[in-house]
């Protein structure tokens, strides 16, 4: 589904990695993660008006010709377009600009041309993770949507692991090379992508090189048996120190084999796909139309947020509960709101410590307000024994949550957890 060029609509590496995350680290749900990538096409189909373009390209080009003045004018205001404009020349500029039939045609060969990058593109990475994915400690990842957030972050080629890779891929064996190359012959043979008959003929070239060398005599009378020998023997750590320096001296001004020259080639081949079509999608006119890159509304909508749900709740129970008995101004406290609500909104008032008699002293004030004094009560200075025992609920309620913690300073104190508005 993320790496075909079939599907017209994209993530970003940023979104892709908010939905990777929760999935590993979370809840390991594949139906969550199903549901995750249809919150980002709802808002990208939602928030970006140019997303009438992203579908298939035959239906695309259809769309393009009866676009409006204003939806023009919404593609001259993208970023990626902008940068595109800005490397024409000035009477092509001005045409871009100003003429929208003129705009059409472009948009329709920029569309084709990021059509063309998505097939190139797959098809190369899958080649690129044939190689990284058995190096040594991976230093680009084990798994392919490792690679692909990679190459979506940045240039590739200009990070320290890809340059790792590169070195580990230059000291592969000639069976696993011949394996990796034949299983790239395979993805390229099978790809959409039109490019890549040369590339194939490439492939075939090395693959018959290999056979070749095969088919000579092993000419490799290696020093390394007789330096594995000079190790064996010298065992002071001076005397070792001198043989390691001594053979990497060797191995500088030792003329590379033919085995050896035909690896560097391939690598340098494979190095060279990469800096040709693993450009990342955001230097890519047009990009916005078809990749969804807003991460922090993603995250808004699946990462819980418990303290902030929980302040609005206990704050203002009417935004859940949507009785309007318990509308109330900003900073005023509604009696007929649940008890927790109340001791709630009273604990905000107060410092680091609060005294528990005053605090349900607050708290049977706001109570008796709706519920009127207590006839049966043996004093007026006494708080009602049902009323004590819906405060003590309450601030055990609030003990559970988190807000509040017994002090060990008072014993008819507790401490305030939390500051600020929640």
């Amino acid at each position: 589904l993320l790496l075909t060029a079939q599907c017209p609509f994209k993530l970003g590496e940023k979104v892709l990695q908010v939905l990777i995350n929760i999935f590993l680290y979370h809840d390991f749900s594949v139906q969550n993660f199903v549901k995750g990538f249809q919150l980002c096409i709802v808002e990208h189909f939602y928030s970006q008006p140019l997303s009438v373009l992203c579908c298939q390209l035959v239906e695309a080009k259809k769309r393009i010709n009866s676009l409006s003045h204003d939806q023009c004018e919404n593609i001259r205001r993208l970023p990626s377009f902008r940068r595109y404009v800005e490397s024409q020349v000035s009477e092509k500029q001005i045409a871009l600009l100003t003429g929208d039939s003129f705009l059409k045609e472009i948009i329709q060969k920029l569309l084709e041309d990021l059509h063309v990058y998505h097939e190139n593109y797959v098809s190369v990475l899958r080649c690129l993770h044939v190689f990284t994915s058995s190096l040594p400690k991976y230093p680009l990842g084990k798994q392919i949507r490792e690679l692909h957030c990679a190459c979506l972050e940045n240039r590739v080629w200009e990070t320290e692991e890809y340059e790792s890779s590169l070195q580990l891929a230059r000291m592969l064996n000639k069976s696993d090379l011949v394996t990796m190359l034949q299983q790239c012959v395979e993805i390229f043979v099978s790809s959409s992508g039109k490019e890549f008959d040369k590339t194939v003929e490439k492939l075939k070239e090395f693959l018959t090189q290999f056979q070749k060398l095969e088919a000579e005599p092993f000419q490799e009378q290696d020093v390394s048996v007789s330096s594995q020998k000079e190790l064996q023997k010298k065992t002071d750590l001076y005397h070792l120190q001198k043989t390691l320096l001594e053979l990497k001296e060797s191995r500088r001004s030792k003329k590379l084999t033919k085995f050896e020259m035909l690896r560097f080639e391939v690598v340098d081949y494979i190095d060279s796909l990469v800096r040709s079509y693993l450009v990342p999608a955001d230097h890519k006119t047009l990009h916005e139309i078809v990749y969804f890159n807003t991460a922090s509304i993603l995250r808004e909508h699946l990462n819980a947020a418990p303290r902030i749900a929980l302040h609005t709740a206990l704050n203002n129970p009417y935004c859940y509960l949507k009785n309007q008995a318990l509308k109330s101004d900003g900073g005023s406290i509604s009696n007929k709101a649940p008890d927790i609500c109340i001791v709630y909104k009273l604990h905000l008032e107060c410092g680091r410590l609060i005294n528990l008699v005053d605090w349900l002293e607050a708290f049977s004030t706001v109570v008796m307000a709706v519920e009127g004094p207590n006839p049966d009560a043996a004093s007026s200075d006494q708080v009602d024994d049902v009323i004590h025992a819906r405060f003590i609920r309450a601030v055990s309620e609030l003990e559970l949550l988190g807000f509040i913690k017994p002090s060990k300073q008072k014993t008819d104190h507790v401490a305030r957890l939390t500051w600020g508005g929640c």
